[in-house]
């Protein structure tokens, strides 16, 4: 009989899947254009697994389910909390957008998104090395439908073609990379795998090969130099809602699996997987800020900026351990968690916009087509300011106090080499403070091309609103979310 506390870690998740199903029966009888009843529906399951998620967060239990299979922890709460407000915020922001490109004649855009999400939650909630790509999967298989689904526009259906032959190749590395793991250890528990490195009985070269593979797999589905080729083509040639649903929320996701399987699982061996870290950060720091100087394109911009962030977040996770010291690993890995939580924040605003301005016929994804925006609504402008300047890392805005949160991170290891990173992520965030600003100047400086009005739906004025709030908000008073995510870090490592 399974333990009630197996049941306990994953009725947010039950609570999600049922949901998700019923939603889909329910979807065949909808009729309306917008698929209001649909939407309500989405959106009520997902505030009400959020507030869930955040309850469970709230107790700082961390609760072992099925044998071990299943983690329920405050890191993994707050990061599946996040994942469903991000994705009510992708909702809100992407259904207009949908419609007018026949994208809602059926539900699947609505049940596909909550199937990703519930592939999230089962990768942070993982354990085990299956249940880990299972969640992985579903979240990969749920894109590659999504990134297709306007199936008569050639460059979607050309982006999924890549999407998903790169990501069999990248899921064939971790599973590779896993299984190795796995001949070595004899175990597929994240804790049962540490125990046994620590032990020190186990022939490192086995070990060290597993770790390349499955290093390369995360380094995919984080989308950092040099398996980066997927992210400009498919966050180009995807429609813009999907675009959102792939760049946000499994953001976080992925950031849960680093420390799932690198820091849970293989700690013991951070001294090989921090010199690939190393290498992957520098590497995408580098490409991404230099290539997106050269774009026109809006969504390929954003994609190797995304690129570049990522190599933040790295830096992030690689200064944990100095020497073989663990003892500023709760501070270095809650500061990655902190940079990828308002990475997240502010990149839905930053496609919020653009969907926005986006209307039937045309599509709003070339910096030009930002010329004099000011002039059309003073509001909008100001939202993307503020998402602009917060990824360049300009105070006081969250962006800056994520970045300085990494940097603090290196530069207190105490390790030469590590500072010597601080000072070239400083150089690369100087380099990309030109395209974000590239575009605030067209945004105020240039004569407008377009001249439609600017009338969204309540809903989505309201959630741009509140989005832009939170990114200057969060900047003036960051302290709150710094101790969570901190307090979170501590509470899971410490279990």
């Amino acid at each position: 009989m399974i333990d009630p506390n197996s049941w306990f870690t994953v009725i947010p998740e039950l609570v999600l899947l049922v949901m998700s199903l019923a939603i889909v029966l329910i979807d065949l009888y909808v009729r309306t254009p917008l698929r209001s009843l649909t939407y309500v529906l989405t959106l009520g399951t997902l505030a009400v697994v959020a507030v869930m998620q955040g309850l469970y967060a709230m107790g700082g239990q961390t609760v072992y389910g099925f044998g071990g299979m299943v983690i329920s922890d405050p890191m993994g709460n707050w990061l599946k909390c996040f994942s469903a407000l991000a994705m009510m915020a992708t909702i809100v922001y992407g259904r207009r957008y949908a419609a007018d490109r026949s994208m809602l004649r059926g539900g699947e855009w609505f049940t596909l998104g909550l199937f990703a999400l519930l592939g999230m939650f089962v990768m942070i909630s993982g354990g085990n090395f299956l249940v880990i790509y299972l969640g992985l999967e579903l979240l990969t298989l749920s894109s590659y439908a999504l990134v297709a689904l306007r199936r008569d526009h050639a460059a979607s259906t050309e982006a999924a073609m890549k999407y998903f032959v790169l990501g069999a190749l990248a899921s064939g590395f971790l599973l590779y990379g896993l299984s190795m793991i796995y001949g070595a250890t004899g175990t597929l528990d994240i804790n049962g795998v540490y125990e046994a490195i620590a032990a020190r009985t186990i022939q490192a070269q086995i070990l060290v090969f597993g770790v390349v593979f499955i290093v390369a797999g995360l380094a995919f589905k984080l989308g950092v130099v040099p398996f980066h080729m997927w992210v400009p083509d498919v966050y180009h040639g995807a429609p813009t809602a999907v675009t959102l649903m792939i760049a946000g929320a499994p953001k976080l996701a992925a950031f849960a699996i680093f420390i799932r399987l690198l820091v849970e699982g293989l700690l013991p061996l951070a001294w090989d997987w921090q010199q690939m870290l190393v290498v992957l950060s520098v590497a995408s720091l580098l490409v991404g800020n230099l290539a997106a100087i050269a774009q026109t394109n809006l969504k390929r911009m954003l994609a190797y900026s995304t690129i570049s962030q990522m190599g933040f977040v790295l830096l992030g996770l690689l200064s944990g351990v100095v020497n073989g010291n663990a003892l500023s690993a709760g501070a270095a890995y809650s500061a990655s968690m902190f940079y990828v939580v308002t990475y997240v924040l502010t990149t839905l605003g930053t496609f919020g916009v653009l969907l926005l301005l986006s209307r039937d016929g045309f599509e709003s994804e070339e910096v030009a087509d930002l010329a004099g925006l000011n002039q059309r609504s003073p509001l909008y402008a100001g939202v993307m300011a503020v998402c602009m300047f917060s990824l360049a890392g300009i105070p006081p805005l969250v962006g800056f106090y994520a970045k300085l949160s990494v940097l603090q991170a290196l530069v207190s290891s105490g390790s030469v080499g590590y500072l010597a990173l601080a000072i070239f992520a400083v150089l690369m965030s100087l380099v990309g403070a030109f395209y974000y600003l590239r575009v605030v100047k067209v945004m105020y400086f240039d004569a407008p091309i377009q001249t439609a009005a600017i009338a969204p739906a309540t809903d989505v004025r309201v959630v741009l609103s509140l989005n832009a709030a939170l990114v200057l908000g969060l900047g003036l008073l960051p302290g709150g979310l710094m101790a969570l995510c901190a307090d979170a870090i501590a509470r899971s490592l410490g279990s």
